[in-house]
């Protein structure tokens, strides 16, 4: 069942829009999971209290393309007081109130979380933030969104409620901006690389991008100058582990926006591309392809300037900047893990596996990568207390004597036991 309601002409935030509604019915299993008890409890307060309430946003778009969401949020017409009168009066408790001043309760029924936010509608924006006004007006707050996917809504009947022809371009996998991509962009230039990364999860095919939003987004590449770095890490790295990586990389390059982002403006595009071909199908970690783009640890240090990532994604992808040329298989034994392996066994590092493989996944060594990933770290056999219990009690002396039997361990495969070990210093 669908259909598409018009009305007349109504005032926009810039110009007067055409009301256009796309209405109709979805009973998928995916939909169906999501009615549990504390759900059905929450519909039927905010029914008694004449209030609507829907689900908002990607949880729609998820559950339009066959997917149970991971997050749900509700909006609704009622306002925070009114959600928070009828919530004690039901005896409900609220959690996590932080959002209250963004329009958002969080309700906990039956074990269960929903954050419910009431309609709003930007009243100024400065690029990275909005000072908003709450609304009743279903249209209004779909027309404040990015993205024609991400603004509709779904009734708990299973009514789809699409204003901006956000179906039709899900099914079309295209991704358009609500409205004026350069008014969108204006009023969050965050949404630039969401734009990217929402192209990565849906588009079929690389380059099919409508010319007016490259030429909107090159044209306010500057704003995400303004954007904190860890706004731009969450965005960046979910893109970098979609689909069409190394196109949406380059072209992010040729629109000038990789100097606003942290990436180094004369970065290498030809290895990153390289890279995505040699590791896309193996789980490639962010900062693995993102590394091929960095010329020297400086690069790395710069980076982490702008995005301030964590210490661990930091450490991966200076190793790889690092080792990517001078850590490689032996061209004698070319299907030997041993450089590899040793490699591990002499870093006494707890992740240095978990790096390796990466750096395997950059080269494009998917056997040695199969093979190192079902190796098992082994356990250097000697103490210093055996060692003392033979006698040898200096400090330097022991420290001497295991790192030569250490030597004789990786020369046997580390294969030798402890007894075979001790026998060398008897002898």
């Amino acid at each position: 069942m669908w259909g598409r309601l018009l009305s007349p002409l109504v005032p926009g935030r810039s110009s007067l829009i055409w009301r256009s509604l796309f209405t109709m019915q979805l009973k998928t299993s995916e939909f169906q999971t999501l009615l549990t008890d504390g759900l059905n409890e929450l519909a039927e307060l905010f029914e008694k209290h004449q209030y609507e309430l829907r689900i908002a946003g990607g949880a729609v778009r998820d559950l339009l393309s066959g997917k149970r969401p991971e997050d749900v949020d509700f909006a609704t017409t009622a306002t925070p007081n009114e959600m928070k009168r009828m919530f004690q009066t039901a005896g409900i408790r609220m959690i996590n109130n932080k959002g209250e001043k963004h329009g958002t309760i969080t309700a906990r029924l039956h074990n269960e979380n929903f954050e419910v936010t009431t309609l709003r509608v930007d009243v100024q924006t400065d690029g990275r933030h909005a000072e908003v006004e709450f609304t009743t007006d279903w249209q209004q707050d779909a027309e404040r969104r990015d993205l024609t996917i991400n603004s509709m809504f779904l009734g708990l009947d299973g009514t789809l409620y699409d204003y901006h022809k956000g179906y039709e371009d899900l099914q079309r996998r295209k991704i358009r901006f609500v409205g004026n991509a350069e008014q969108r962009i204006q009023e969050d230039y965050l949404r630039i690389l969401r734009y990217f990364r929402f192209y990565g999860r849906v588009a079929l095919e690389p380059g099919d991008h409508d010319p007016e939003t490259l030429d909107a987004i090159r044209d306010n590449a500057h704003g995400l100058a303004s954007i904190s770095g860890e706004r731009i890490w969450v965005e960046l790295k979910k893109m970098v582990v979609g689909s069409h990586v190394s196109h949406l990389l380059e072209l992010m390059y040729s629109l000038g926006l990789a100097k606003y982002i942290g990436l180094p403006p004369d970065g290498d595009v030809e290895e990153m591309k390289r890279v995505w071909q040699h590791a896309k199908g193996h789980s490639p970690k962010p900062m693995t392809i993102l590394a091929g783009l960095f010329h020297c640890p400086e690069d790395v240090e710069k980076m982490d300037l702008r995005l301030k990532v964590s210490k661990e994604e930091k450490t991966l992808c200076l190793f790889l900047t690092k080792r990517r040329r001078d850590l490689q298989k032996s061209p004698d034994k070319p299907d030997s893990l041993v450089p590899f392996t040793d490699f591990i066994i002499d870093s006494r590092e707890l992740d240095t596996k978990i790096k390796v493989c990466e750096l395997l996944k950059y080269q494009g060594e998917h056997k040695l990568l199969g093979e190192l990933s079902q190796w098992s770290i082994p356990r250097f056999p000697v103490s210093g207390h055996d060692l003392r219990k033979m006698g040898i009690t200096t400090g330097k002396e022991i420290g001497t004597t295991l790192q030569e039997l250490r030597e004789i361990w990786k020369k046997s495969h580390y294969q030798m036991d402890k007894e075979e070990l001790l026998s060398c210093i008897k002898s």
